[in-house]
């Protein structure tokens, strides 16, 4: 009998799943932005579209080995509060802050912070669930009224969810996840690779460019110290 037929089958990992790694992005990178005490709700709500709700939603199609979309609803009150953690962690005074949430500096952090969100997700689906999906551009607006979002791909009989987040001063935003219904069922035992750290890989590639930059100005030194003893 081969290994296939005799493999080891474990608890499949199903939408709840991929949705609550969805949440651990949020708050980690949220965390990482200056809102360390972002939390979620331990109830998830079944429903049966997703949609772009007032005041501001974002929303970021993904594709590969399962396609969906991604929504982020934020009220005026949870976004100003996410930007203004955000840029004051970076050490932006608040005189130059924006005072409302329609402003286009609200909406680039929130598209940004969206975007790592969702960047830090994929790269845990491919730790986790050893398949790959890809992102789009995430698309950011301020809106007054409730706008429907068709997903602009073929989902195989989609699943939709929805999770309520508080901030540290209780302002809330909504979490919704639409994605094909799928499982994911362990064939073989492996072994966890490491996960990469955006972070460690910045300061790596900075690290060898600093080299270089001292490999090159120490052979310029070295060239024109023998210019130099050659009368030129």
């Amino acid at each position: 009998m081969n290994k296939l037929a005799t493999a080891k089958r474990s608890r499949a990992i199903t939408t709840e799943e991929v949705l609550l790694i969805l949440c651990h992005s949020v708050t980690e990178v949220l965390g990482n932005a200056g809102n360390e005490k972002v939390d979620y709700s331990p109830m998830v709500q079944k429903i049966n579209k997703t949609c772009l709700r007032p005041d501001i939603g974002c929303f970021v199609l993904f594709d590969g080995g399962f396609s969906g979309l991604v929504i982020i609803n934020f009220t005026a009150e949870s976004a100003m509060e996410i930007y203004r953690k955000y840029l004051t962690s970076m050490g932006m005074p608040e005189n130059e802050l924006a005072q409302i949430h329609t402003s286009d500096e609200v909406s680039d952090v929130m598209g940004e912070i969206m975007n790592q969100i969702v960047g830090d997700f994929t790269n845990k689906v491919r730790h986790r669930l050893r398949t790959s999906i890809t992102q789009s551009q995430p698309k950011m607006m301020a809106i007054n009224k409730q706008v429907q979002i068709s997903v602009n791909t073929t989902l195989d009989q989609p699943q939709s969810r929805r999770v309520t987040f508080n901030t540290e001063s209780n302002n809330i935003f909504y979490l919704e996840l639409s994605m094909d219904k799928t499982e994911f069922i362990k064939l073989h035992d492996f072994e966890d690779m490491e996960q990469e750290n955006p972070d460690d890989i910045l300061a790596e590639t900075s690290q060898q460019s600093a080299s270089r930059s001292g490999s090159e100005a120490n052979g310029n030194s070295d060239h024109d110290d023998l210019l130099n003893d050659l009368g030129i």
